[in-house]
């Protein structure tokens, strides 16, 4: 664990890339930046502290006195003096200053602290060992070898180490060869599947990795019992479990995040997802008597238990390993579930907003948590509008894109992020949007300005086009009227002969068969000349103005009646009112007797004839046309005729 180069004595804590550390009064407390997992040190318990140099700056050992033993590294040569004060001051311990030896020596003494073999020369430290990464210990003849766990962490990672035991016997006439192989796996991490299974869960569906496995619970570690593969997992690497529903309500997962993960072959897998149904009951009897069940797990177990199959599951790994079990929150979606239907990469799974992070199941499952978020961002989608994309981009500057999310849920995501204090890079975008509530039935009803941008670019692509065909396409353009009869397909009658199987055959069906001449692939089109625009027809101005029509004429006729009948109307009222009694006109009759006599008798109105048409539409309204007629004066009594 690096740490960077600052170290704040009233802050107590020193903040580094692939963590924190941080220093008060009551403990020692260190938090990877990566896992987000946290190692606490109480104060009483330190009994040792080292300061030596190391090969990035300096680095501290800690020592507890339970047997545990941390390192970080990463401090400045500066930080020796407020460090080794504060620790005077407030842990009583000394920070001693320890050097380690480079003189490049083979031949030492090996010596067991607690969880640490470290290998020394005259006294000092050459190297040491955490016996928790030894994932193997093997004894020959005067030799032991150790194996370790490959870190995925680094381009090059330790496999293996040999130390070389002299033959000579113990004060006890004990083997050192075997008490060397004994001391290392008392601490190291290695499985041994020793007495009989807490109890047995068969045939559970996995999603991650695929397949159906039976699991054994063990005291210390979890078997996965598959057809192919078996997988065992020790306690100590689950970071975190959590408990989802599936949007169908009728399932869920359950998921455990470990650290390192599980390993076949080249592949990592860095969650194990279980699938249950919500209706698969299951009773359970542990294979301990009630007595040892309530010792050693202190009532969060039983000896016989029954209920749904995911909730005993949860219940039990919740107890051996614990931890707390993650549920959503208080997020709902559009249609009431607490996920969000979206697509990542190549694979369409479920997204769900958590208290302090966003999980991603199932392939691959991703998992973010707030603190390592840099910030967030909204864009439309790329195939439709009706769906929009969700961007998150960390910290460490890797960016997850969770696309096709109905936009439906613009609204309900939005505002979780923005009540959580996630950086948004595109506010504005929601600020317009959310006039219509997410959005709209129609593009044009607002003003976008991602939309405008795109329009912008579009026009430079356009106007740019004109140029690339002028210089020519250095790429073939795809023609499948045009290529179809040059390129034969593989099981085509009349395909040619290759041209190795031409070279191998006789020369006289060689000179019969000629290959016919290619066309040529490239054609280029001549640049078509665009047509001028219409030019715009000037207005007479002396020409004579278009009739009313005979609704106005209806509503000028009309305008004082329904003033008096509603007094105190505005003018848009008078409009609405006119508009709604003018559709209630259906019939021939009704619509002439509406209009008042002046409309017929007045000398300045132009002289015409009215001709209806019923037009049956979604209102079943009345159709008017008015055709101009010359010498025709008739009232009112010879038009109802």
């Amino acid at each position: 664990s690096k740490c960077q180069n600052r170290f704040v004595l009233f802050v107590d804590e020193v903040k580094g890339n692939d963590g924190r550390l941080r220093f008060s009064k009551q403990s020692v407390v260190y938090k990877s930046h990566k896992t987000g997992k946290v190692d606490s040190i109480p104060a009483p318990e330190l009994s040792a502290a080292q300061w030596r140099r190391v090969c990035v700056g300096h680095g501290i050992k800690l020592a507890t006195s339970t047997g545990h033993v941390y390192r970080y590294d990463g401090f400045k040569d500066t930080d020796f003096e407020k460090i080794s004060a504060f620790f005077k001051s407030n842990y009583k311990v000394e920070l001693a200053e320890k050097d380690m030896c480079v003189k490049g020596w083979n031949w030492g003494t090996a010596k067991f602290t607690g969880s640490l073999l470290s290998f020394d020369v005259n006294d000092s430290p050459v190297f040491e060992i955490p016996l928790a990464s030894v994932s193997q210990c093997a004894t020959g003849k005067n030799e032991v070898t150790v194996e370790f766990h490959q870190n995925d962490d680094a381009e090059v990672s330790l496999m293996e180490v040999r130390f070389y035991v002299p033959p000579n016997t113990g004060d006890d006439g004990s083997d050192p060869v075997e008490a060397f192989a004994q001391n290392v796996l008392s601490k190291a991490d290695v499985i041994q599947a020793t007495g009989d299974a807490v109890c047995i869960f068969k045939e559970l569906q996995c999603l991650t990795p695929r397949g159906r496995y039976d699991i054994r619970i063990y005291p210390t570690f979890l078997h996965l019992h598959g057809k192919t593969f078996d997988y065992k997992i020790p306690y100590t690497t689950v970071l975190r479990l959590f408990l989802l529903p599936h949007k169908d309500q009728r399932q869920m997962f359950f998921v455990i995040s470990l650290d390192p993960p599980i390993k076949q072959g080249q592949t990592r897998y860095h969650f194990l997802i279980l699938l249950f149904s919500k209706d698969e009951e299951l009773s359970l009897a542990l294979n301990m008597s009630e007595d040892e069940v309530e010792k050693r797990y202190e009532g969060k177990l039983s000896k016989n238990m029954s209920g749904p199959l995911f909730e005993i599951v949860s219940r039990v790994m919740k107890a051996l390993v614990n931890r707390k079990i993650t549920v959503p929150g208080n997020f709902q979606g559009h249609s009431g579930s607490q996920c969000i239907t979206c697509a990542y990469k190549a694979s369409s799974g479920l997204l769900y907003p958590l208290e302090r992070g966003f999980i991603y199941v199932h392939k691959p499952p991703v998992h973010l948590r707030f603190e390592e978020i840099s910030c967030v961002n909204f864009a439309r989608g790329t195939t439709t509008t009706r769906s929009f994309d969700f961007e998150i981009e960390t910290k460490q500057n890797n960016q997850y894109t969770f696309s096709n999310i109905e936009r439906e849920e613009y609204g309900k995501l939005f505002d979780f992020v923005n009540a959580k204090k996630l950086n948004i890079k595109n506010r504005g975008f929601k600020e317009v949007i959310s006039k219509s509530e997410g959005y709209s039935d129609s593009d044009e009803d607002q003003h976008d300005a991602y939309l405008e941008r795109m329009k912008e670019e579009g026009k430079i692509r356009e106007e740019g086009d004109g140029s690339d065909e002028s210089e020519g396409d250095s790429d073939e353009s795809f023609n499948p009227g045009e290529e179809d009869d040059d390129v034969p397909e593989e099981y085509d009658s009349n395909a040619s002969v290759s041209d190795s199987e031409a070279d191998d055959g006789d020369s006289e069906e060689e000179s019969k068969k000629k290959k016919p001449e290619k066309k040529p692939k490239k054609v280029v089109k001549e640049k078509k000349e665009r047509k001028p625009r219409k030019e715009k027809k000037v207005k007479d101005p002396g020409a004579p103005k278009r009739p009313m029509s005979a609704y106005m004429l209806w509503l000028n006729g009309n305008r004082e009646r329904i003033k008096s009948e509603n007094p105190g109307i505005s003018v848009t009222e008078i409009s609405k009112k006119a508009g709604e009694m003018w559709k209630q006109l259906k019939s021939l009759k009704s619509l002439i007797n509406s209009f008042p006599a002046s409309v017929f008798k007045n000398e300045k109105v132009p002289a015409f004839s009215i001709i209806f048409t019923e037009f049956h539409g979604a209102q079943n309204i009345l159709v008017c046309e008015y055709v101009n007629m010359q010498n025709v004066k008739k009232n009112r009594a010879s038009a109802l005729e």
